[in-house]
């Protein structure tokens, strides 16, 4: 009889997203340590009067740090269109979203342990609204492109600022 997985044992292997087995009596079954979530984030910029590039960053409701507007999909619902969505309910962030994907990146939360992989789509800041849902639970600040690299939590969307620079907007 094999001896059951400790949890620590199961929590070295979340990242990699394997499934473990664990013996109990006679059979064993899977336990599955997260499932792949597909979400969509928006990297909002504007130029500033000088035109120097600014992004916007919201702090998240759940820990506190710094990203881009972001969330799930809604079915049948597009990148782009979630993008968008999300970047008015968060911030009040009116304006084009480019067509195109601009990148991707993955995370991981600590209070889950599901993978979350987050298409990134451009949006041109051309209004902010006054009024939007989650303007009382979500601080958000422009920060000059450099400053919102090092103030993004997440390292994929970090490069992805950082991509910014190589790119005529």
């Amino acid at each position: 009889m094999r001896k059951p997985f400790a949890r620590s044992d199961l929590m070295k292997g979340k990242k990699k997203n394997i499934t473990a087995r664990i013996s109990s009596d006679s059979q064993s079954s899977p336990i599955s340590t997260g499932q792949d979530v597909q979400q969509a984030a928006a990297i909002c910029y504007r130029c500033n009067g000088n035109g120097k590039l600014q992004v916007l960053l919201v702090v998240s409701g759940r820990n506190g740090r710094w990203g881009v507007p972001k969330g799930h999909l809604d079915p049948g619902e597009s990148s782009h269109a979630a993008a968008q969505r999300e970047s008015y309910e968060e911030a009040g962030v009116l304006g084009p979203v480019e067509p195109d994907m601009f990148g991707t990146f993955a995370y991981e939360k600590d209070s889950s342990p599901n993978r979350y992989h987050v298409v990134v789509q451009l949006l041109e800041e051309s209004e902010i609204a006054t009024r939007f849902p989650e303007k009382a639970t979500r601080k958000q600040r422009w920060h000059p492109q450099e400053a919102a690299i090092r103030a993004a939590a997440q390292p994929g969307l970090r490069m992805l600022l950082s991509k910014l620079q190589t790119r005529a907007l």
